[in-house]
């Protein structure tokens, strides 16, 4: 078994279980992540229930940030960033996985 599931194989195994027609599968999986963009992008909290929540956190700026790839010093500006935080059902589904990708038990 593969380690990333993409969204290509989401749209294979889609079609295989429902029928449908994989361009509109991929119209509507394309629609439902611009969705959820455009509700970030305003600002707005994305609840999926039995799945987990999208949301906008701001952080601070920072005078004196660090560059990771060359080691500068650079200033950082207040900004915001996506987070996502699973739900319930989501944290119950996987609390069992103790192995990562790759990772052999």
């Amino acid at each position: 078994m593969e380690d990333k599931l993409t969204k290509a194989v989401i749209i294979e195994s889609l079609h295989n279980k429902l029928g449908i027609n994989r361009s509109d599968i991929h119209l509507i999986i394309d629609e439902l992540f611009e969705e959820v963009k455009d509700g970030l992008k305003d600002n707005r909290i994305i609840e999926l229930r039995g799945f987990g929540t999208f949301e906008v956190r701001i952080r601070k700026g920072r005078e004196k940030a660090r560059n990771p790839k060359t080691g500068d010093v650079v200033a950082v500006d207040r900004h915001g960033v996506a987070i996502f935080r699973p739900g319930k059902e989501l944290k119950d589904y996987v609390w069992n996985i103790t192995t990562g990708p790759g990772e052999s038990d």
